[in-house]
């Protein structure tokens, strides 16, 4: 027997409500990877803020406004990857769910890495709110078209994150593997 088998043997040797429990943990920490994303991409967005501030103080109003709009945009992977892993810690659909353990394991597991995507839509987003807070900064007078460039920018940048949330919940609710 290799190490492998025996690792699956001694995973298998725990009942299954505890291995799903265990598996969901690890999931919900891998999902608050995703953090990371929005952390950077705010953090641009604030320091473009501050340099548009810096350059154009006359527009601190306007720049300011388009940075806390971009940065709570930016935020929303991070949000999606929250979601995901409370639901794994306090409404795990999986636990009551038959079918092999080692699988619903896998899923807990699986749904908390596909949101490991949203890093991207996260650092994306903020550039653009950081982007944009500079444009304001420079030229305040086209603030609006300014915004509305970067929020459909954004909302372009978050697909990847609603793609990773669609295949978490699918995971989570109607796993394929489990029929």
């Amino acid at each position: 027997m290799n190490f492998i088998d025996k690792f699956f043997a001694w995973l298998l040797s725990f009942d299954k409500e505890t291995l799903i429990y265990a598996a969901s943990a690890i999931g919900a920490g891998l999902a608050m990877i995703a953090g990371i994303g929005p952390g950077i991409g705010q953090g641009y967005a604030a320091g473009k803020g501050a340099e548009a501030v810096g350059i154009n103080p006359k527009a601190s109003k306007q720049s300011t406004m388009v940075m806390l709009l971009g940065a709570a945009v930016a935020e929303t992977s991070g949000i999606l990857s929250l979601v995901v892993a409370v639901i794994l810690l306090y409404g795990n659909p999986i636990v009551n769910v038959t079918g092999a353990s080692i699988i619903l394991a896998a899923a807990a597991i699986g749904a908390g890495f596909s949101m490991i995507a949203g890093i991207g839509p996260g650092i994306g987003q903020g550039y653009a709110a950081g982007k944009a807070t500079e444009a304001v900064g420079r030229r305040p007078k086209l603030y609006s078209t300014v915004v509305r460039t970067m929020f459909l920018g954004q909302a372009v940048a978050q697909t990847t994150g609603i793609y990773a949330l669609i295949i978490a919940l699918v995971l989570m609710f109607a796993n394929p593997f489990i029929r």
